[in-house]
Protein backbone atom coordinates (compact mmCIF):
# COMPACT_ATOMS: atom_id res chain seq x y z
CA UNK A 1 0.00 0.00 0.00
CA UNK A 2 1.19 3.54 -1.13
CA UNK A 3 0.54 6.66 1.59
CA UNK A 4 -1.12 9.14 0.18
CA UNK A 5 2.32 11.36 0.38
CA UNK A 6 4.38 9.37 -1.32
CA UNK A 7 2.00 9.78 -4.54
CA UNK A 8 1.89 12.13 -7.50
CA UNK A 9 0.33 12.54 -10.66
CA UNK A 10 1.81 13.34 -13.77
CA UNK A 11 -0.20 16.10 -15.04
CA UNK A 12 0.24 14.83 -18.92
CA UNK A 13 -2.37 12.19 -17.79
CA UNK A 14 -4.86 14.81 -18.29
CA UNK A 15 -4.09 17.32 -20.40
CA UNK A 16 -7.12 17.46 -22.48
CA UNK A 17 -9.07 18.22 -19.05
CA UNK A 18 -6.23 20.95 -18.34
CA UNK A 19 -6.89 22.42 -21.48
CA UNK A 20 -10.60 22.61 -21.19
CA UNK A 21 -10.68 23.66 -17.79
CA UNK A 22 -7.44 24.63 -15.83
CA UNK A 23 -8.81 24.76 -11.91
CA UNK A 24 -11.49 22.40 -12.47
CA UNK A 25 -9.11 19.36 -13.33
CA UNK A 26 -6.64 20.10 -10.48
CA UNK A 27 -9.77 20.47 -7.82
CA UNK A 28 -10.53 17.08 -9.20
CA UNK A 29 -7.40 15.81 -8.97
CA UNK A 30 -7.49 16.98 -5.18
CA UNK A 31 -10.73 15.35 -4.47
CA UNK A 32 -9.71 12.07 -5.86
CA UNK A 33 -7.01 12.27 -2.71
CA UNK A 34 -3.86 13.11 -4.60
CA UNK A 35 -1.62 15.66 -2.53
CA UNK A 36 1.04 15.55 -5.44
CA UNK A 37 1.57 16.08 -8.81
CA UNK A 38 4.03 16.38 -11.88
CA UNK A 39 3.61 19.47 -13.59
CA UNK A 40 4.68 19.49 -17.24
CA UNK A 41 4.98 22.48 -19.38
CA UNK A 42 7.22 24.55 -17.08
CA UNK A 43 7.41 27.70 -17.55
CA UNK A 44 4.57 28.55 -19.49
CA UNK A 45 1.97 27.51 -16.93
CA UNK A 46 3.76 28.27 -14.05
CA UNK A 47 1.08 30.94 -13.70
CA UNK A 48 -1.71 29.31 -13.60
CA UNK A 49 -0.05 26.44 -11.59
CA UNK A 50 1.11 28.86 -8.94
CA UNK A 51 -2.38 29.95 -7.94
CA UNK A 52 -4.31 26.85 -8.62
CA UNK A 53 -1.74 24.60 -6.87
CA UNK A 54 -2.26 25.65 -3.19
CA UNK A 55 -5.82 26.31 -3.77
CA UNK A 56 -6.26 22.88 -4.13
CA UNK A 57 -3.69 21.73 -0.97
CA UNK A 58 -1.77 20.38 -3.89
CA UNK A 59 2.30 20.38 -4.42
CA UNK A 60 4.59 19.60 -6.99
CA UNK A 61 7.98 18.36 -6.07
CA UNK A 62 9.12 16.99 -9.12
CA UNK A 63 8.48 19.01 -12.99
CA UNK A 64 9.16 17.46 -16.31
CA UNK A 65 10.96 20.54 -18.30
CA UNK A 66 13.34 19.92 -21.45
CA UNK A 67 16.64 20.92 -19.77
CA UNK A 68 18.61 19.92 -22.92
CA UNK A 69 16.60 21.36 -25.31
CA UNK A 70 15.12 24.32 -23.96
CA UNK A 71 16.55 27.74 -22.42
CA UNK A 72 17.30 26.22 -18.95
CA UNK A 73 16.88 29.45 -17.21
CA UNK A 74 12.84 30.00 -17.29
CA UNK A 75 12.90 26.27 -16.32
CA UNK A 76 14.76 27.26 -12.76
CA UNK A 77 13.26 29.88 -12.29
CA UNK A 78 9.72 28.39 -12.49
CA UNK A 79 10.59 25.64 -10.33
CA UNK A 80 11.67 27.98 -7.74
CA UNK A 81 8.55 29.83 -7.94
CA UNK A 82 6.20 27.01 -7.54
CA UNK A 83 8.56 24.52 -5.15
CA UNK A 84 9.39 22.29 -7.24
CA UNK A 85 12.92 20.41 -6.06
CA UNK A 86 13.53 18.47 -8.81
CA UNK A 87 13.69 19.22 -12.59
CA UNK A 88 13.63 15.73 -14.85
CA UNK A 89 14.48 15.78 -18.50
CA UNK A 90 11.98 13.80 -20.17
CA UNK A 91 12.77 12.80 -23.50
CA UNK A 92 15.97 12.46 -25.91
CA UNK A 93 15.88 11.65 -29.24
CA UNK A 94 16.30 8.04 -29.61
CA UNK A 95 18.91 8.14 -32.12
CA UNK A 96 21.26 9.25 -29.48
CA UNK A 97 20.68 5.82 -27.52
CA UNK A 98 22.41 3.59 -30.44
CA UNK A 99 26.27 4.34 -29.68
CA UNK A 100 28.09 4.61 -26.62
CA UNK A 101 29.84 7.56 -27.54
CA UNK A 102 26.37 9.56 -28.11
CA UNK A 103 24.98 7.62 -24.38
CA UNK A 104 28.01 8.86 -23.14
CA UNK A 105 27.81 12.49 -24.34
CA UNK A 106 24.00 12.72 -23.40
CA UNK A 107 25.63 11.67 -19.89
CA UNK A 108 27.74 14.73 -19.34
CA UNK A 109 25.58 16.92 -20.84
CA UNK A 110 22.48 15.92 -18.00
CA UNK A 111 26.40 16.08 -15.44
CA UNK A 112 26.51 19.87 -16.63
CA UNK A 113 23.00 20.70 -16.21
CA UNK A 114 22.89 19.41 -12.82
CA UNK A 115 25.73 21.78 -11.66
CA UNK A 116 24.10 24.76 -13.45
CA UNK A 117 20.70 23.35 -11.20
CA UNK A 118 22.55 22.85 -8.26
CA UNK A 119 23.43 26.59 -8.12
CA UNK A 120 19.78 27.46 -7.97
CA UNK A 121 19.41 24.51 -5.12
CA UNK A 122 17.25 21.98 -7.67
CA UNK A 123 17.96 18.32 -8.44
CA UNK A 124 17.99 17.08 -12.12
CA UNK A 125 16.47 13.62 -13.15
CA UNK A 126 15.99 11.97 -16.28
CA UNK A 127 13.30 9.81 -17.01
CA UNK A 128 13.07 7.03 -19.58
CA UNK A 129 11.01 5.51 -22.56
CA UNK A 130 11.32 2.08 -23.86
CA UNK A 131 14.17 2.67 -26.66
CA UNK A 132 16.86 3.53 -24.12
CA UNK A 133 15.86 -0.40 -22.67
CA UNK A 134 15.56 -1.75 -26.18
CA UNK A 135 18.53 -0.55 -27.75
CA UNK A 136 21.88 -2.28 -26.46
CA UNK A 137 25.41 -1.86 -26.75
CA UNK A 138 27.53 -4.89 -25.93
CA UNK A 139 24.68 -6.26 -24.64
CA UNK A 140 24.03 -3.83 -22.09
CA UNK A 141 20.86 -1.76 -22.03
CA UNK A 142 21.76 1.90 -23.36
CA UNK A 143 20.48 3.41 -20.15
CA UNK A 144 22.74 0.99 -17.81
CA UNK A 145 25.50 2.89 -19.47
CA UNK A 146 23.98 5.89 -19.36
CA UNK A 147 23.69 5.97 -15.45
CA UNK A 148 27.49 4.46 -15.13
CA UNK A 149 28.17 7.62 -16.46
CA UNK A 150 26.18 9.85 -14.32
CA UNK A 151 27.10 12.38 -11.72
CA UNK A 152 26.58 10.74 -7.89
CA UNK A 153 23.57 13.88 -7.79
CA UNK A 154 21.57 13.09 -11.19
CA UNK A 155 18.81 11.12 -9.88
CA UNK A 156 16.57 9.03 -12.37
CA UNK A 157 12.53 8.68 -12.61
CA UNK A 158 12.09 5.21 -13.90
CA UNK A 159 9.34 4.73 -16.26
CA UNK A 160 8.19 0.91 -15.19
CA UNK A 161 5.95 0.83 -17.85
CA UNK A 162 8.46 1.82 -20.59
CA UNK A 163 10.95 -0.28 -19.21
CA UNK A 164 8.95 -3.41 -19.07
CA UNK A 165 7.87 -2.88 -22.63
CA UNK A 166 12.00 -2.14 -23.61
CA UNK A 167 12.57 -5.46 -22.27
CA UNK A 168 13.80 -4.70 -18.89
CA UNK A 169 14.06 -6.78 -15.88
CA UNK A 170 12.60 -3.96 -13.64
CA UNK A 171 12.86 -4.96 -10.06
CA UNK A 172 16.12 -5.90 -10.95
CA UNK A 173 17.51 -2.79 -12.56
CA UNK A 174 15.44 -0.59 -9.25
CA UNK A 175 17.40 -2.86 -6.98
CA UNK A 176 20.83 -2.55 -9.04
CA UNK A 177 20.40 1.54 -8.74
CA UNK A 178 18.89 1.98 -5.46
CA UNK A 179 19.02 5.58 -3.96
CA UNK A 180 19.50 6.80 -7.50
CA UNK A 181 15.49 5.91 -8.32
CA UNK A 182 13.93 9.43 -7.03
CA UNK A 183 10.79 8.67 -8.59
CA UNK A 184 8.86 5.98 -10.69
CA UNK A 185 6.38 6.46 -13.21
CA UNK A 186 3.68 3.72 -12.42
CA UNK A 187 1.16 2.78 -15.13
CA UNK A 188 -0.59 -0.15 -16.16
CA UNK A 189 -1.66 -2.06 -19.38
CA UNK A 190 -0.81 -4.70 -21.68
CA UNK A 191 2.99 -4.29 -22.36
CA UNK A 192 3.02 -3.01 -25.71
CA UNK A 193 3.49 0.19 -27.70
CA UNK A 194 -0.49 1.01 -28.25
CA UNK A 195 -1.26 3.62 -25.22
CA UNK A 196 -4.67 3.43 -26.11
CA UNK A 197 -4.28 0.37 -23.98
CA UNK A 198 -3.22 1.81 -21.08
CA UNK A 199 -5.63 1.09 -18.07
CA UNK A 200 -5.86 2.25 -14.51
CA UNK A 201 -2.95 0.83 -12.18
CA UNK A 202 -4.01 -2.78 -11.28
CA UNK A 203 -5.82 -3.07 -14.30
CA UNK A 204 -3.28 -4.61 -16.62
CA UNK A 205 -0.56 -7.00 -16.46
CA UNK A 206 2.32 -5.62 -15.07
CA UNK A 207 3.64 -7.01 -11.94
CA UNK A 208 3.30 -3.72 -10.32
CA UNK A 209 3.36 -4.76 -6.99
CA UNK A 210 6.76 -6.55 -7.61
CA UNK A 211 7.73 -3.42 -8.83
CA UNK A 212 7.08 -1.27 -6.28
CA UNK A 213 8.86 -3.04 -3.35
CA UNK A 214 11.89 -3.06 -5.32
CA UNK A 215 12.14 0.47 -5.02
CA UNK A 216 10.56 1.58 -1.78
CA UNK A 217 12.35 5.29 -0.95
CA UNK A 218 10.88 6.28 -4.79
CA UNK A 219 8.35 8.61 -5.33
CA UNK A 220 5.26 6.97 -6.93
CA UNK A 221 4.14 8.94 -10.21
CA UNK A 222 0.87 7.74 -11.71
CA UNK A 223 1.06 8.36 -15.18
CA UNK A 224 -1.45 7.36 -18.05
CA UNK A 225 -0.09 8.24 -21.50
CA UNK A 226 -3.41 7.99 -23.09
CA UNK A 227 -6.58 5.87 -22.39
CA UNK A 228 -9.47 4.77 -24.22
CA UNK A 229 -12.23 5.78 -21.71
CA UNK A 230 -13.12 8.70 -18.89
CA UNK A 231 -9.74 9.51 -18.00
CA UNK A 232 -10.44 10.44 -14.58
CA UNK A 233 -11.79 7.00 -13.88
CA UNK A 234 -8.71 5.57 -14.61
CA UNK A 235 -6.60 7.97 -12.52
CA UNK A 236 -9.30 7.51 -9.58
CA UNK A 237 -8.95 3.39 -10.05
CA UNK A 238 -5.53 3.82 -9.39
CA UNK A 239 -5.71 5.87 -6.92
CA UNK A 240 -7.60 3.55 -4.80
CA UNK A 241 -5.63 0.27 -5.84
CA UNK A 242 -2.38 2.08 -4.72
CA UNK A 243 -3.55 3.37 -1.52
CA UNK A 244 -5.39 -0.25 -0.69
CA UNK A 245 -8.75 1.82 -1.00
CA UNK A 246 -9.93 -1.44 -3.15
CA UNK A 247 -8.98 -3.66 -1.44
CA UNK A 248 -11.82 -6.23 0.51
CA UNK A 249 -12.70 -5.20 3.90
Amino acid sequence: MVAVDNLSLQLYTVRYKLEEDFDATLARIAEIGFTKVEPFGVPGAAEKLAEALPKHGLTAPTTHAGLLREDAAPIYAAAKQLGIGTVIEPYIDPARWTSADDVKATAEALNQASVEAAEHGITVGYHNHHFEFENKIDGVHALEIFVDHLNDDVILEVDTYWAVVGGADVPAILAKWGNRVQALHVKDGDGTLNNKAQVGVGNGEIAVRDILAAAPQALRVVELDDYEGEIFDAVEASFKFLTGEDAPA
